[in-house]
């Protein structure tokens, strides 16, 4: 076996600053009009992405959320870890939480949520910008966790959810995990279902009538649209 060392990048710093003129004095040809023939193609290859209307306006919805500065419970403690350094929302333009409904498009119901409480949620979604989105964190807005009694509704029973981060509370690595699925789904890169994923169709229990045959609806406890202890 023989073993080839080869230089990677630049191994100087004179090196780097030539490269750097060269790719300046190309950028002004360029603008000049003096690039033709087979240097304007690769030019133009090395620094064009063409891409459709839709899907640039999807990448930068994606990466401006502006989440709502509203929390229910204590998953609200987790929700406001996830701006500060160790997680650093701000990487994926997640950091400018607004005041008011009518400057946000991302409601995150870090929380349980009462009976009472569902209405005002309803209105804070309702006033918010479209498109928006909504995520439901923690184990109490998704399926009303430990409080599994009549005075709480889990949040997709009076609004639409996008995506649900279980625990109780959950990581703000969990709630960041959740934030960067739902950047998937609006750029329509859905990831695999985690049934698929692990081969798991067919062991569900399925309840007569929750859906159609090629894609049935798994019941646990009561059927869609019942509330549970209610």
């Amino acid at each position: 076996m023989e073993v080839i060392r080869q230089k990677v990048g630049p191994s100087s710093a004179d090196e780097s600053s030539e490269d750097f003129r060269v790719r300046q004095l190309r950028a002004r040809d360029m603008l000049r009009g003096d690039l033709e023939g087979q240097a304007l193609e690769q030019y133009v290859e090395e620094r064009v992405l063409t891409t459709t209307l839709d899907k640039a306006v999807s990448w930068a919805r994606s990466n401006a959320l502006f989440p709502a500065t509203f929390g229910l419970a204590c998953c609200a403690i987790e929700m406001m870890s996830i701006v500060a350094a160790r997680v650093d929302v701000a990487r994926f333009g997640f950091e400018a939480f607004r005041a008011s409904p009518r400057q946000a498009d991302l409601l995150i119901l870090s929380g349980r949520v009462s009976i009472k409480m569902a209405p005002i949620v309803r209105r804070i979604y309702d006033q918010m910008l479209e498109p928006k989105w909504a995520i439901a964190m923690g184990a109490c807005s998704s399926s009303m966790g430990v409080f599994n009694n009549y005075a709480i509704v889990p949040a997709d029973k009076f609004m639409p959810v996008d995506v649900h981060v279980p625990g109780c509370p959950p990581r703000p690595e969990a709630l960041m995990h959740g934030i960067l699925k739902l950047r998937k789904m609006i750029q329509e890169d859905p990831d695999i279902g985690w049934r698929d994923g692990y081969h798991a169709r067919g062991t569900e229990e399925i309840a007569e009538g929750a859906g159609e045959a090629d894609n049935p609806t798994a019941v646990n406890v009561f059927l869609p649209g019942d509330t549970a202890g209610a």
